[in-house]
């Protein structure tokens, strides 16, 4: 069985085809949220030419849509920072 970062993995090259893409899982800094119910904090940072022309809100709404279903079962809290390859070449450096 894959674990949780693999899946966020698998779903979002899928849904996104991303340049870059970095899963961390942050679980172990949130211990003891009982509201939690098992599922993990996790932070992704994706770059993709499918944000191209698209606001941040919009952005965030393709990664949700493409992890609709691992939430809540497996993810409770997301962070998330999505770039285009321009605009994360220019952060980079």
């Amino acid at each position: 069985m894959k674990n949780r970062v693999q899946l966020i993995e698998d779903k979002l090259r899928l849904a996104l085809a991303p340049t870059y893409l970095e899963v961390v899982d942050e679980s172990l800094a949130h211990l003891g949220h009982a509201q939690a119910g098992g599922a993990g904090h996790f932070s992704v940072i994706v770059v993709s030419s499918a944000f191209a022309g698209k606001t941040l809100i919009q952005r965030h709404q393709l990664v949700y849509q493409s992890l609709s279903d691992l939430m809540p079962s497996q993810i409770h809290a997301l962070r998330i920072k999505a770039y285009t390859p321009d605009e994360f070449s220019t952060a980079k450096g």
